[in-house]
């Protein structure tokens, strides 16, 4: 397997942030920065060149290899804003029904329009995600 190239840096965060041309997306992205950092007690920190993570674990991968990642994380895309939940979303389908349009990949929520969703769902799914990583890993 081969090493992560998303890796924690010491990159500044409000520095990528100045550099989202798209306003909306900035904006976006800045909100939910916001939530996750008082959600996690966490700073947000960047993981390779464009996820701002928060928090992290360690597991042990299918070689054996002990590897860090972020509890929760974002990252803002030209389609849609990238939220990292990292137990997926299958212990929560009422959050997911009432989250609004949405779509998904295996830890992705992918949503095109912030204001279209419900902000408190999805902070709740932050909360509950990241309290469920914990409680697996014993996360920071």
């Amino acid at each position: 397997m081969a090493e992560l190239k998303n890796k924690a840096t010491d990159a500044d965060v409000g520095d990528y942030l100045a550099t989202i041309t798209d306003q909306r997306r900035q904006a976006e992205t800045r909100q939910v920065v916001e939530m996750m950092e008082r959600v996690t007690g966490a700073p947000p920190r960047m993981w390779g060149a464009s996820i701002i993570g928060f928090g992290n674990y360690r597991y042990t991968n299918t070689k054996g290899k002990e590897l860090r990642w972020f509890l929760t994380g974002a990252a803002p895309r030209k389609q849609a804003l990238t939220v990292y939940i990292m137990p997926g979303f299958e212990p929560w389908p009422q959050l997911m029904d009432k989250l609004g349009p949405h779509k998904l990949g295996r830890s992705c929520l992918y949503i095109s329009r912030l204001e279209k969703v419900d902000f408190a769902v999805l902070e709740d799914l932050v909360a509950k995600s990241v309290a469920l990583m914990r409680e697996r890993y014993g996360a920071d």
